[in-house]
């Protein structure tokens, strides 16, 4: 057997680069390049081989760990995971830092590989510079925080251990169930060590989609309930778009007049403006859908894991409703008792539209559907609007974006009120124009994730859509982004606080405090006023502020011939927004209160969860 003598890190390296995917019919890398800050845990193994392959595998730097993560993870989920990236750290915090990152990939089902630094293996120079001592268990690190947001975790403590953990991490980062990060955390001393590795470890792996096809059983099932329904709906999820399923999608619901309703991360998976579209689902989601799903006898689940934003905390749907759940996990399928259809959506949709010939929902359903439907789209219209405020609402905002974006642009967001404004009121009709990380709702997404989508679609123009709290948070991509070219809009909406929560407090009769920065501890005259313009200059960016949604839309026109990453910041009002859309959220209110507002809150609440009962 040929073999090759390499360090551990060499090997990891090689094996990666080995890795290839047919995108649009041509082999591409399967890893698109790995983000990198290094640290003495790093610097001398992965650093060193990665300098020898950085014109094939291009290693990108970074100003926060968290940050190049969330890069990582919006690029794999613009290109619908069919590529993705890696990350790598310095044992110690730089590590610990990619492990909300981490959890944000987890929640949303996105393919990221993680490379911290660890300790010494050989533990012979303990306790060395940031290393974490337990003192009841020696093996482990701070690097074991990975184990629970990782879909998979090893520690390589000898080279050959690559042999058999490689293989696996990538049939995990491939796997369309399974699809989640991977983490293998590596000694720094290991890194360095050297083992011959079979030169066919190393051949080139084309790495092509599993689809798996519908038990039989279960889809003559399937075909056999929707059958008997009079009144159904369509959620789509995220599944829709990995799967690549939305022509089948569209061709199940064209054909029989199925009313549907997006998740977040199903946004997309039909134009706006489709017949069948009736916005988007849920807590924050469109009047017209949730008014339907409240009658509907039939939910059609394609593609989604029905958390409680699209369910409603469960309260949301008709009771009386069956559920059908099309999913290529079974662990989704069985979800909110649903009935299991366990299968690839683009292989399915197909065998269903089939399967129903002949069929059709009552007449007096798609009447109502397109009526609700039209209605929506009119308050739409009114919410997005320029009224002339001196303080603008977040709805007001998004109308203003929507409309400087291009056919094929992108907005992204991530936490806070603008994910419920954007749901219920940005139109798309490209695919991947919504970008939401709404999964693990992650303050400090925004801006690394629009930086990441532009990585990954380059001709489209990225709209970050941004609150003053998440981009105190976590801003230095900013900087990355002017670095590598890589241009963003962002627009910073600063409504002095957490307006989203400020105002959740206030509906479970709490008092405003800690929220907005009126309502918290600080020194004599206030909080500072934040020179947002400033700041994003001060890191290289083009930027400025403007006063009205007016000089918002010259702002934008600006932005959009800029070269370079361009911020605009303009003050909003916290206490507006579009309102109930008909859905319940479930956020535990105290039985017990000395306000008469809270104790009116709480019985609300239990109206509610009287409700969500019915639908256990």
């Amino acid at each position: 057997m040929s073999t090759i003598r390499l360090t551990m890190a060499q090997a990891v390296i090689r094996y990666m680069m080995a890795q290839k995917v047919e995108l649009d019919g041509e082999i591409q890398p399967m890893f698109a390049g790995v983000w990198g800050i290094f640290g003495h845990g790093n610097v001398a193994g992965l650093g060193e081989a990665l300098y020898h392959v950085r014109e094939e595998l291009p290693t990108y730097r970074a100003h926060n760990e968290q940050g190049m993560a969330h890069a990582a993870i919006a690029y794999a989920k613009t290109l619908n995971r069919r590529q993705m990236m890696a990350c790598t750290a310095s044992a110690g915090p730089g590590s610990t830092n990619m492990v909300t990152a981490a959890a944000v990939a987890h929640v949303n089902r996105l393919p990221v590989l993680f490379l911290p630094g660890d300790t010494f293996a050989t533990r012979m120079p303990d306790p060395v510079l940031q290393q974490v001592e337990n003192f009841h268990d020696h093996t482990l690190t701070s690097n074991d925080c990975f184990r629970p947001v990782s879909r998979f975790f090893d520690r390589i403590t000898r080279p050959e251990q690559l042999l058999t953990s490689l293989p696996q991490a990538m049939r995990v980062l491939t796997d369309p169930v399974e699809c989640g990060p991977v983490t293998l955390a590596l000694p720094q001393d290991v890194q360095t060590m050297a083992f011959d590795f079979p030169e066919h470890f190393f051949d080139e792996t084309l790495h092509r989609q599993r689809r798996q096809a519908a038990d039989r059983d279960e889809l003559a099932d399937a075909i056999a309930l929707i059958r008997q329904a009079k009144q159904p709906m369509v959620v789509a999820g995220g599944g829709v778009h990995y799967s690549g399923a939305l022509a089948e999608l569209d061709a199940l619901v064209s054909t029989y007049h199925l009313p549907v309703g997006e998740t977040q991360a199903g946004k997309g998976a039909l134009p706006w403006d489709h017949e069948q579209n009736m916005g988007t689902i849920g807590v924050t989601g469109a009047a017209s859908t949730n008014a339907l799903a409240a009658e509907t006898d039939l939910i059609i689940a394609v593609g989604t894991r029905l958390g409680d934003f699209a369910s409603g905390s469960r309260a949301m749907f008709n009771p009386h409703a069956r559920l059908l759940c099309l999913n290529v996990a079974s662990f989704d399928a069985v979800k909110h008792k649903g009935q299991a259809l366990v299968g690839d959506a683009r292989l399915t949709l197909p065998e269903l539209r089939e399967g129903l010939a002949g069929w059709q929902p009552e007449g007096g359903w798609i009447e109502r559907a397109a009526r609700l439907r039209s209605e929506w789209n009119a308050q739409v219209d009114i919410a997005t609007t320029d009224r002339g405020s001196d303080l603008p609402s977040d709805a007001e905002v998004v109308g203003a974006v929507n409309r400087a974006a291009g056919e094929r642009d992108i907005v992204v967001c991530a936490a806070g009120g603008l994910p419920g404004e954007l749901q219920k009121l940005w139109r798309t009709r490209f695919d991947r124009g919504y970008h939401m990380e709404y999964g693990y709702s992650c303050m400090g997404y925004e801006l690394a994730g629009g930086l990441g989508a532009k990585m990954a679609k380059p001709d489209s123009e990225v709209f970050v859509m941004v609150g003053d709290g998440s981009y105190l948070m976590l801003n230095s991509e900013i900087a990355t982004s002017v670095m590598l070219g890589h241009k963003i809009v962002a627009v910073v909406l600063d409504n002095r606080g957490y307006g989203c929560i400020h105002r959740l407090q206030q509906f479970c009769g709490g008092p405003g405090f800690n929220n907005l920065l009126d309502d918290c501890l600080t020194a004599e005259g206030g909080a500072p006023k934040t020179d947002f313009a400033a700041h994003a200059r001060a890191l290289g960016a083009q930027a400025e502020k403007v006063g009205n949604i007016a000089e918002l839309e010259q702002a934008l026109a600006r932005a959009k011939t800029a070269e370079t990453s361009y911020v605009i910041t303009l003050d909003t009002d916290p206490l507006l927004d579009t309102g109930d859309s008909g859905s319940w959220w479930d956020v535990a209110v105290p039985e017990v209160s000395e306000r008469s507002q809270v104790e009116e809150a709480r019985r609300r609440y239990e109206s509610y969860k009287a409700r969500q009962w019915q639908n256990l």
